[in-house]
């Protein structure tokens, strides 16, 4: 048994800074430097294994076996998420049918900054709802790159854009996860969740679309913008406080899409946006071409088509909402899981690190078990959309086996990008660097409740997941709570709405963005873009949460 040392140099100021090296490492090198992100990530591997074990004493051969597990992770199932979903985009694009599927969209409406409401935002969070796990971003930033957005538009939005959704991501995971390890209620957090959030989702659309043209630009929209806010933000409140967190964002998004839809059949901008309007903010001339995005559409015309044309363009993602949700149900999971979900113990590893308090409540051993849930992954239903769609296009298998041998040519550094990352952010946690960083924001006292979002925030940007990071800092958040007379059901619920503003810097975030835009090596320039949004948005979120905290009427909204 080996325990975890949160001070090993008996400075907490230290111990914190060395801590930080592998991370601090990863974010320089591709941000600042033209390394590209898949040796990035093996470098800052590296760094954190001599970290982990020459100065917080953790084995050597345990520290392998973290990382070996976090890198089996990293592939299944995000990396089977995105070589499928590129599959299936690819498969659209050969055909043809991609092509008719952008200009019905730019039927509802030419306006790019509204087209951006439609995809990245309502469209990504019923991605997010049903699956989670990089399918949103995957999904949205290569259907934004077919519409003719630049790969930093497509990829940076839809990142800016996959925030308010992911608490309650992949059927409500992260809260699901976030009551059983701090064991409290399951509806009461869902509920606090629930009332914190929807501010935010009033506010992110507009947040999206200023990002992309500028505040001039969405005042000319804001009728629409507004819409999509208040259509996602009030199912979100309702389904949260009154059912529970399972349907939050499949429901918010559905409602989001209706409204956002019929809206524009009865309104449309005075000013019509189109490529030519953002040149100068986002260079169009950097859109990617080697997998075959079709030429973009005549920017106003609307173009006719039959209902079996459309029907037919549709139908590929039609078939991928049906089965990706099915995929994410109970109902599904647990009989299929029950018949087949081989589990892998890494011997030398499971069941021998031990977390201790402050961290975790009680001295509590780590589990190191490898499900290879193939069968319900979502990449696997992802992967049958794509065959079934394939087929129906007039793909045979021949054909089909082929255009998949290509989609993994294209993306192979960045699966290897992501089992590097996976392997760095599973190394941090058993060794117990991620508890270190979250101690030291434990310690900032009165002012405690602001920095409990950020603890969240960084919990993400260091796993990539809502869920880990309320895993990883949920105890850590209501022992804190209670030292300092807070509610637990609060800081708890901060951990989870302050973390999904961390999402759009999360390492592997900003590699499924640039797999799906075709923008290799250029993460670097993704995550400077939307690392002064995500920093901004996290201290907003930490300042509500402060005035729940203390400052009536705001303290009405707790639940103690």
């Amino acid at each position: 048994m080996w325990q975890q040392v949160y001070d090993p140099f008996n400075n907490q100021l230290l111990s914190t800074a060395v801590a930080s090296l592998p991370i601090i490492c990863l974010l320089g090198l591709i941000a600042f430097s033209k390394v590209k992100a898949h040796i990035a990530a093996v470098l800052a591997l590296i760094l954190a294994f001599l970290v982990v074990t020459l100065g917080f004493t953790m084995p050597p051969v345990m520290a392998a076996k973290a990382a070996f597990l976090g890198a089996m992770t990293g592939l299944f199932p995000i990396g089977w998420i995105i070589i499928n979903v590129i599959f299936l985009y690819r498969l659209t694009v050969e055909n043809g049918s991609f092509a008719i599927l952008q200009d019905s969209i730019a039927n509802v409406t030419p306006d790019r900054r509204l087209q951006l409401l439609l995809v990245a935002f309502a469209f990504g969070a019923f991605f997010e709802g049903a699956a989670g796990f990089g399918t949103p971003v995957a999904v949205t930033g290569a259907i934004l790159i077919g519409l003719g957005f630049s790969p930093l538009a497509a990829s940076g939005l839809s990142l800016i854009a996959n925030t308010a959704p992911v608490a309650f991501g992949a059927l409500g995971a992260p809260v699901v996860t976030l009551a059983a390890v701090t064991n409290l209620d399951l509806g009461q957090v869902t509920a606090m969740v629930g009332r914190q959030l929807p501010l935010f989702s009033v506010m992110v659309p507009f947040w999206v679309v200023a990002a992309f043209a500028g505040f001039r630009g969405t005042l000319e929209v804001w009728p629409a913008v507004l819409i999509t806010g208040l259509a996602f933000a009030i199912p979100q409140f309702l389904v949260s406080n009154f059912h529970g967190p399972w349907l939050v964002d499949v429901i918010a998004a559905l409602v989001c899409m209706a409204c956002l839809i019929g809206f524009l059949q009865i309104w449309q901008p005075k000013r019509i946006w189109t490529n030519a309007n953002f040149a100068n903010r986002f260079d169009v001339s950097l859109r990617p071409v080697s997998v075959g995005a079709a030429a973009t559409p005549a920017e106003t015309t609307r173009l006719t088509y039959t209902k079996g044309d459309l029907f037919k363009a549709w139908m590929p993602w039609l078939i991928l909402c049906a089965i990706v949700f099915v995929w994410g149900t109970e109902s599904f999971k647990v009989p299929v899981n029950n018949l087949f979900l081989p589990k892998f113990t890494i011997e030398g590893l499971h069941q021998l690190v031990q977390k201790v308090p402050p961290v975790a409540l009680k001295p509590a051993v780590e589990s190191a078990v490898f499900s290879f849930n193939i069968l319900t992954m979502s990449g696997t239903g992802i992967l049958l959309a794509g065959i079934i769609s394939g087929f129906l296009m007039g793909f045979g298998p021949l054909a089909q086996i082929k255009a998949y041998g290509r989609t993994f040519w294209v993306v192979r550094y960045s699966l290897l990008t992501i089992a590097a990352m996976l392997a760095l952010g599973t190394l941090t946690r058993y060794a117990g660097l991620d508890a270190t960083l979250g101690l030291a924001f434990a310690g900032t006292g009165v002012v405690y409740p602001f920095f409990a979002a950020l603890l969240g925030w960084l919990g993400v940007a260091l796993t990539g997941s809502d869920t880990a990071s309320n895993v990883l800092f949920g105890g850590l958040q209501t022992v804190t709570a209670q030292q300092l007379g807070l509610s637990p059901i609060l800081m708890a619920a901060a951990n989870s709405s302050g973390g999904v503003m961390g999402k759009m810097v999360d390492a592997q975030s900003i590699v499924v963005a640039s797999t799906a835009t075709n923008w290799f090596g250029h993460e670097g320039t993704i995550l400077r873009f939307v690392f002064r949004h995500s920093i901004v948005l996290a201290c907003l979120v930490g300042i509500f949460i402060m005035l729940q905290a203390y400052v009536y009427p705001f303290t009405l909204t707790v639940i103690h």
